[in-house]
């Protein structure tokens, strides 16, 4: 099942690389007595872009469409003033503080980028941003591609979550709402705390930048 699945994800790789390269796959034609495959909006929930659905076909578009997008490999990576020296010293006194301030999160994301996790902050932030959707048919769309970037076992950017909640996601994403990733988002948020967080603290960007602001500081 695993490589026929791998199988045919190439296959859909290699005919979205053609169209790309200005070439046009070759329409489907209706058999007599067949459904339409294409028909129907109802997609086959495999969410692993393993199926052949009209969704993974308009990928793409529908991606270019999202506003809550969070940029990757950048330095920064959320618009805020630089850190106070208090601020700074009270990233150490709780993570909650830490992810409380722009400054703190930019810092930390940068961090992880060292230590090739990154995408747990990303994918935090995208959930922080979906959480605030109102509009039933974004809400859908957005939770698509936060499933498709951060929870398919195919991306490239898959978190670390234990099966009780994956199972949850794939039901509730039979109908998506803005509580679908909540407890992704809190086994994630107790991740970075309980693993990456400690070793942050006692990373040297974490302490250059601290000793840089104490310097600055006129108490010091």
């Amino acid at each position: 099942m695993g490589s026929e699945r791998m199988e045919m994800r190439k296959r859909q790789m290699s005919v979205q690389q053609e169209s790309a390269a200005g070439g046009t796959a070759p329409a489907q034609q209706d058999q007599p007595g067949q459904a339409n495959p294409r028909g129907s909006n109802a997609c086959c929930f495999c969410w692993c872009c393993c199926c052949s659905c009209s969704w993974n076909e308009d990928r793409d578009e529908r991606n270019r469409k999202t506003s809550y997008d969070v940029k990757e490999g950048t330095a920064d990576c959320e618009d805020c003033p630089k850190p106070t020296l208090e601020e700074v010293r009270s990233w150490g006194q709780s993570f909650d503080k830490l992810m409380s301030c722009p400054a703190g999160r930019n810092s930390f994301r940068q961090f992880l980028r060292t230590e090739f996790s990154e995408e747990n902050m990303l994918f935090w932030l995208a959930c922080e941003e979906f959480s605030k959707e109102t509009n039933k048919s974004m809400i859908e769309e957005k939770a698509r591609v936060i499933y498709e970037d951060y929870i398919s076992i195919l991306s490239p950017k898959e978190v670390s979550l234990d099966s009780r909640v994956r199972e949850t996601i794939n039901r509730n994403m039979q109908e998506p709402t803005s509580h679908t990733f909540e407890d992704a988002q809190l086994q994630i948020y107790t991740l970075m705390q309980r693993d990456s967080y400690p070793r942050y603290l006692n990373s040297p960007a974490h302490k250059n930048l601290l000793n840089s602001l104490s310097e600055q500081s006129p108490e010091s």
